[in-house]
């Protein structure tokens, strides 16, 4: 986010601090537990000196307040700029899909949507259990009972990703993944009853598909100005056909009027040169201009 103002800079600093020291406190009191409980409960922890116990505590804190004061400088980034806030089409598509859905559908998308996750989650819950079912055997040493524990867990996190992986296999063949296809209420119909499919994009990111709206809304204001230019290209064409053969006639009679001048033009020319033709004693007849035969005459008369 771009900073404009010296307010605005306050603000975020505020906001970041405050997350800071909420997430800071937060760790401080889980680390401090965690350690007073460890110190209860195992001796080999007893006899750790105490910086290195602070060190642990305070790193607790230190780790969270990190975390909390960078989440609180996204959340006010994300506050403020409107850009953040934008929902693309697809965005509607899958909300207007998910409210016609029932609750069992929903925790299904749910599995399939984090399936990663629970398989960590399993992994970590089976360790859990297995040492605690594992650990009431007496005979068995604590490397033993780790081992079993290891194994018991592998079994059920190879089961969780054998399921998972025909999670794959069947979303691949249903054609679901980063694209779907999926009923969605046709927004056309007044009366919301009829069902369309519709080819829709699984985001990666926030705003991946930010891009393709931009497109999207492009073509329409050009289909919008095409269309507006042939109506007004078609209205002009709607002029009356009698309007066209009249400009014809006016043209052809324009035409004939050329004519008949440009030939009216050459004959006069023709008579004038005849007329200038005179008669020179004892030089034979000679072709002069009009001005020449003005001057002949005056000579003449001297």
């Amino acid at each position: 986010m771009k900073i404009l103002t010296k307010e605005e800079e306050a603000a975020h600093y505020n906001a970041t601090v405050k997350g800071g020291l909420t997430g800071g406190l937060l760790g401080l009191a889980v680390g401090g537990a965690a350690v007073y409980g460890a110190h209860l409960r195992f001796a080999t922890f007893r006899h750790l000196t105490l910086p290195m116990k602070t060190f642990l505590v305070t790193s607790s804190g230190t780790f969270l307040s990190i975390i909390a004061a960078d989440r609180a400088s996204r959340k006010f980034e994300f506050d403020r700029d409107p850009q953040r806030q934008y929902r693309d089409r697809a965005t509607f598509d899958l909300e207007a899909v998910k409210e016609n859905e029932s609750a069992f559908q929903r925790f299904k998308d749910w599995g399939r949507e984090n399936r990663y996750p629970i398989v960590t989650a399993s992994w970590v819950a089976s360790m859990g259990i297995a040492l605690g079912l594992v650990g009431r055997n007496p005979y068995l040493t604590k490397a033993q009972k780790l081992v079993q524990a290891r194994v018991y867990a592998q079994g059920l996190t190879l089961a969780i990703l054998i399921a998972t992986a025909a999670f794959e296999v069947g979303d691949a063949s249903k054609g679901k993944g980063r694209w779907e296809t999926v009923k969605i209420i046709d927004p056309d119909d007044p009366e919301h009853k009829h069902l369309i499919e519709k080819r829709i994009h699984h985001e990666a990111y926030e705003g991946e598909d930010l891009w393709r709206d931009m497109v999207a809304a492009e073509e329409r204001k050009m289909a919008a100005r095409k269309d507006g230019g042939q109506g007004q290209e078609g209205s002009s064409n709607k002029q009356p056909k009698h309007k066209d053969a009249k400009d014809r006639k006016d043209a052809e009679k324009n035409k004939q009027k050329n004519q008949e001048l440009h030939s009216q033009r050459r004959k006069d020319a023709k008579e004038s040169a005849t007329h200038d033709d005179v008669q020179v004693k004892g030089r034979g007849k000679v072709k002069v201009s009009s001005c020449w035969v003005k001057a002949v005459e005056w000579r003449l008369g001297d």
